[in-house]
């Protein structure tokens, strides 16, 4: 039996336990699902879009069970430190939801927060739209529907806000080889959120993790990812939004852990006069991988996006990052901006950025661009000639570089925690904070 063939097995296994099992449509999604995975087999280097991220090894990778870990009750208490009381905690462990740990404060009337698998038990013709289907999707999203375990659906009425920030918190404990979750937010008309997603631990050997965003028209979400998995963790994740006319979507990815880590993000402008924030930071070190592919999808006039990416790379570890913007015939009067910075800490250290533009209209104002480098040799020479000596004048060149990514998050406890957990990674931390 071959690598394809065990993962077909393991969803025959699993098919009658997971949920939503009974549910018709989402069987025969699933069956879909499955099929198109088994068809497309892992990515490889060999497909353009993977040329930097093949997963061939997985045909010969053996999954097992992580380590022991702390319990997730120690790190979901750590983690809440620092964020406000009136936030709203949905935790899961391993995949599934864990009513035990989560912590939900009121939410106003018309706002629906829960398990992906409680929707699907007692509401599931209000998932059927959002969940989505495996056509077109790369093998790993497709592996996601067929195996989703667990998950969390957020929808808001017409309207309505969610104060506060809503944590959906991944941790991984023991006994998973694999995990496979799907979020869901829907937001109709006029209504706004900022949802963060934290993935911690060692958790699987190998997580998939589909995200999927439809903003209304005039729609605000704001969605930041913190991924802090330890550096055995195989991360395959997506988000992918759709926007009506006059939505905000601003998605934050912070990458600062796992082995492999690959970040597909798309969002597609159905109306006019949307905005998009793409915003991402990625930290790596020692041997790992990290890569973020990212699109934007002007189908409409008046759009306006903004891309920003940047990369520290150190030890023999190497940062990708691919994003494409397409704008239709029609998209007049779009304003568009990409782009991805690397600094590169050491001389093993490897980073690519291949920034695209795909243009068919005529009336637009978009530009694109990308760098890969070293700290500035005269920017360290002004901090030596100040009296900082080399090394703390490369640890603040290096946060400054970073920093920039975090100052756009909107959300003052969001900002804090993501400043906080880039300098716990940087050498000279201690320092780093006494002079910021």
């Amino acid at each position: 039996m071959n690598a394809i063939d065990t993962w077909v097995a393991r969803h025959r296994e699993r098919a009658a336990t997971l949920p939503g099992a009974a549910v018709p449509w989402l069987a025969t999604r699933r069956h879909d699902a499955i099929e198109r995975f088994a068809a497309l087999g892992w990515p490889t280097s060999r497909l353009e879009a993977w040329r930097h991220t093949s997963l061939a090894f997985l045909e010969q990778h053996e999954l097992a069970a992580p380590e022991a870990a702390p319990h997730p009750a120690t790190t979901l208490a750590a983690l809440r430190t620092g964020f406000d009381d009136g936030d709203h905690w949905l935790v899961f462990v391993d995949g599934r939801a864990e009513p035990a740990l989560s912590v939900m404060a009121a939410v106003p009337a018309g706002v629906t927060i829960c398990a992906l698998s409680e929707a699907l038990a007692h509401r599931p013709e209000a998932v059927e739209t959002a969940f989505g289907t495996a056509r077109d999707a790369a093998a790993p999203h497709a592996l996601n529907l067929a195996l989703c375990s667990d998950g969390a659906f957020v929808h808001l009425a017409r309207g309505t806000a969610l104060e506060h920030p809503l944590h959906l918190v991944f941790i991984g404990a023991t006994g998973a080889a694999d995990t496979h979750v799907r979020n869901l937010i829907v937001a109709e008309a006029g209504s706004e959120a900022s949802i963060v997603e934290h993935h911690l631990g060692g958790g699987a050997t190998l997580g998939t993790v589909v995200t999927r965003v439809q903003a209304a028209q005039d729609a605000r979400v704001t969605h930041v990812k913190l991924q802090r998995q330890d550096e055995r963790a195989i991360h395959l994740a997506q988000i992918e939004a759709s926007q009506a006319r006059g939505a905000h979507v601003a998605s934050h990815s912070l990458s600062f852990g796992a082995r492999l880590a690959r970040n597909d993000i798309h969002t597609r402008f159905d109306g006019e006069g949307c905005e998009a924030l793409l915003n991402g930071l990625y930290h790596v070190d020692g041997r790992r991988h990290v890569d973020h592919h990212t699109l934007i999808e002007h189908a409409h006039p008046l759009g306006t996006s903004r891309e920003h990416y940047r990369g520290l790379v150190d030890g023999n570890a190497r940062g990708v990052f691919a994003g494409r913007i397409i704008v239709a015939q029609d998209a007049q009067r779009t304003d568009a901006i990409q782009r991805c910075d690397n600094l590169l800490l050491s001389k093993l250290a490897e980073a690519d950025a291949r920034p695209e533009l795909e243009i068919y209209a005529d009336d637009v104002k978009c530009a694109h661009g990308a760098t890969v480098g070293q700290i500035d040799e005269d920017a360290l020479f002004y901090l030596r000639t100040r009296g900082v000596d080399e090394t703390h004048a490369r640890q603040l060149l290096t946060y400054a570089f970073a920093a920039e990514v975090i100052e756009r998050i909107a959300q003052d406890s969001l900002r804090r925690h993501a400043r906080a957990t880039l300098l716990a990674r940087l050498p000279g931390s201690a320092l780093l904070e006494e002079l910021l």
